[in-house]
């Protein structure tokens, strides 16, 4: 099942200034709007329950700019597809499935043969009913970056890619696959506002077996650039066009340029979580907004180093989205000193659906469990230690630290990873919201 992994090596903070508030014809610019990114996952409506139902019943529809639906994967051949092929593509979670009324966001049930079902149905019905919010389509992640590289290694193949990507989201020409009834020219036009990049990474690893070239730097920027010229060539308006990025410096260095990117992308997420986890055998904090004093790891990931990092090559803080998770990382066997901080561990801690990884609205119910809550105030991080396991994640009240810092920095905004590890009164949206506004 594709899902978001991050593992990163090694990072230098650098400081940079505060922005100054622009001046246009003597009076102040006003402020955009802060984003408030929200990704949900194609996966979530089988074990985990959630559908889309439930960014309305838990407010955050409401509450958030943007949703990114997670993910479409890149062929073998460089272009975007359909299917339904174990660890390739779920065209029935996409656009086949039928659900109930009780499933459905306004409460009517899919017929058997209605041209559109699935996820894109129901996020179509949600735009209905939220019309400000944009939906994007997002490309890749860790499981599915592998062919990337492939499809943007020249001109020809970056125009068949993208115009094979326009061409079932944006456009909304679906497939008819396995003898199901779904599908045809148009059944999925104007679901989706835009693209959403997550090549996981260029120039540099990323998920075992990944193709990797060199030239995967320059690339990029053609791939993008190839986006924005057919998608300004439909016409009408504007469809945007964000990436996901790395907190990495070397990941950076080696993958994007910078200064080229920005001016053709409406904004971009940047990696704010995963600094650490259960592939090391020492606990840690996995998203802090700064290092952590006696933190064993150096060079050290922070928020607002890999935030620095992208400011002092050239991104504007007005474009740079910060990323918050909705769930936390987590140890067992852990040494029982510090409050199970900086501990040695015997190994990733049980979680259920993956081991060393939990939802929040999982962790929140621990300190009944015999958990103790620790923070520290000045890095911005929280964890929970019951002697033995050891869980690092962000609940409301980091958040709200963490909105505030966007707001200090004049970053643009914040985005959410992923919605449906939230509890079901949307406490972490809320927090995110609040701070925002």
């Amino acid at each position: 099942m594709n899902r978001r992994v991050r593992t990163l090596l090694s990072v230098a903070a650098v400081a940079a200034p505060l922005a100054l508030a622009g001046i246009v014809g003597g009076s102040a610019e006003a402020a955009p709007a802060p984003k408030k990114v929200g990704y949900f996952t194609q996966w979530s409506i089988y074990a985990r329950n959630y559908f889309v139902k439930n960014l309305v019943t838990s407010g955050a529809a409401s509450r958030l700019t943007h949703v990114n639906y997670a993910f479409a994967n890149v062929g073998s051949d460089g272009r975007c597809f359909e299917a339904n092929l174990a660890g390739q593509g779920d065209a029935w979670a996409d656009y086949q499935r039928r659900f109930d009324a009780s499933q459905s966001v306004d409460g009517v049930a899919d017929r058997f043969d209605q041209p559109l079902a699935g996820n894109f149905n129901q996020l179509k019905k949600l735009k209905q009913r939220f019309p400000g919010l944009k939906v994007q389509l997002s490309i890749g992640g860790w499981t599915w970056s592998k062919f990337f590289s492939d499809a943007a290694r020249s001109a020809a193949a970056r125009r068949a890619f993208v115009s094979s990507c326009i061409n079932l989201f944006i456009k909304g020409n679906l497939p008819k696959i396995g003898g199901e009834p779904q599908g045809g020219p148009g059944v999925a036009a104007g679901i989706f506002d835009g693209i959403d990049l997550d090549w996981e990474w260029p120039a540099s690893a990323g998920n075992v077996g990944n193709v990797i070239r060199p030239q995967d730097k320059q690339n990029f920027t053609a791939l993008l650039s190839e986006f924005r010229r057919q998608l300004d060539a439909l016409g009408g308006k504007h469809r945007s066009l964000t990436a996901f990025l790395p907190a990495d410096p070397a990941k950076i260095n080696a993958g994007f340029e910078t200064t080229k990117i920005f001016p053709l992308l409406d904004f971009a997420t940047v990696q704010g979580y995963d600094f650490h986890g259960a592939w090391e055998l020492r606990t840690n904090h996995q998203s802090a907004i700064r290092s952590p004093a006696g933190q064993p790891v150096k060079p050290e990931f922070s928020a607002d180093a890999a935030i620095n990092a992208w400011t002092s090559r050239g991104a504007p803080k007005s474009k740079l989205v910060l990323g918050m998770p909705f769930y936390g990382r987590g140890w067992s066997g852990v040494t029982n000193a510090n409050r199970g901080l900086f501990q040695n561990a015997a190994g990733p801690a049980p979680g259920t659906f993956e081991a060393g990884f939990e939802d929040y609205k999982k962790l929140k119910t621990l300190t009944s469990q015999g958990y103790t809550l620790s923070r520290d105030t000045t890095a911005i991080h929280a964890w929970l230690f019951n002697g033995n396991t050891f869980w690092t994640f962000d609940d409301p009240t980091v958040l709200r630290a963490k909105t505030a810092y966007i707001k200090s920095k004049g970053l643009a905004g914040a985005m959410m990873w992923s919605l449906d590890g939230d509890d079901a009164g949307g406490s972490l949206i809320k927090a995110v919201d609040g701070g925002l506004r």
